[in-house]
């Protein structure tokens, strides 16, 4: 960001600790707020409202939310989210229409049809974790990083 500052010189990268701090800008003072493979720990903590909320608030009217997370297959309970790390789409975008947000466009640029979801640590066994160790290290690092879902969300004007 230092080396183009006519591009990123309005880049505010603040700190965010949900549930104790969630005001990441003034009301309304945010372009655009990216998340990357986030939303299953906020599920966990039990967050996700909060969150989803403080994301909203922080855009302007038209602004733009970014959500990339490790997609688990339709239908997956809730408890099976927590313990594995994987996100269902329907999970993930009635936090974020709950919030006020709208769905946008979704994206399969983040995709790997190789992931089949159902690893023994989760998400975890896959790269860059590898949670397993040398178990089965090898399919593992074949199969790659995870399946991941990516969605674009607007705050209506």
């Amino acid at each position: 960001m230092a080396t183009a500052p006519s591009v990123y010189g309005k880049v505010v990268i603040v700190p965010f600790a949900p549930p104790g701090f969630t005001d990441i800008r003034p009301p309304g003072g945010a372009d655009l707020v990216l998340t990357f493979r986030n939303v299953h720990n906020w599920l966990k903590a039990g967050t996700s409202d909060a969150v989803f909320a403080a994301m909203f608030a922080a855009l302007k009217p038209g602004g733009t939310l970014g959500v990339v997370e490790h997609r688990a297959r339709p239908g997956t309970s809730l408890q099976k989210m927590i313990d594995t790390g994987y996100m269902t789409e329907d999970y993930v975008i009635q936090c974020a229409q709950a919030a006020g947000f709208k769905l946008v466009s979704r994206s399969e640029i983040n995709a790997n049809p190789k992931d089949t979801t159902d690893h023994p640590n989760g998400v975890w066994s896959l790269p860059p974790g590898l949670a397993g160790g040398a178990t089965d290290r090898q399919r593992f690092v074949d199969i790659g990083e995870s399946d991941r879902m990516t969605l674009r969300f607007e705050r209506p004007r």
